[in-house]
């Protein structure tokens, strides 16, 4: 491969990247349905109660929507964050270690 197509392969790359990380964000105030449902361990019941809620008054933060939503509390929060999952663009504090934690 020459200097060009090295060139282009690491651009391509690199532009992969961006839009897995840009597409690995979800903000539960903007997430569809099918979105929330795609959360390992949310139900289609949990899913209601968020939309509900949602449309009553967007989440301020991650405290506003354990304290509003029935069934989430801190630990599915920082579960539901270490799956790429935030509230007004903020990750749920300790997220990391929490989906760390469920990997083993």
């Amino acid at each position: 491969m020459g200097r060009v197509g090295a060139h282009r392969a690491c651009l391509l790359a690199c532009a992969l990247l961006w839009c897995s990380a840009a597409l690995a964000q979800v903000d539960i105030n903007s997430a569809s349905e099918a979105q929330l449902d795609g959360i390992r361990g949310v139900g289609p019941a949990t899913t209601r109660r968020i939309l509900a809620e949602r449309e009553r008054q967007p989440f301020k933060d991650w405290a506003d929507l354990v304290a509003r939503v029935r069934g989430i509390g801190r630990t599915n929060a920082a579960n539901f964050s270490a799956q790429g999952f935030t509230v007004n663009g903020q990750p749920y504090p300790g997220a990391r270690e929490a989906g760390h934690a469920a990997e083993k």
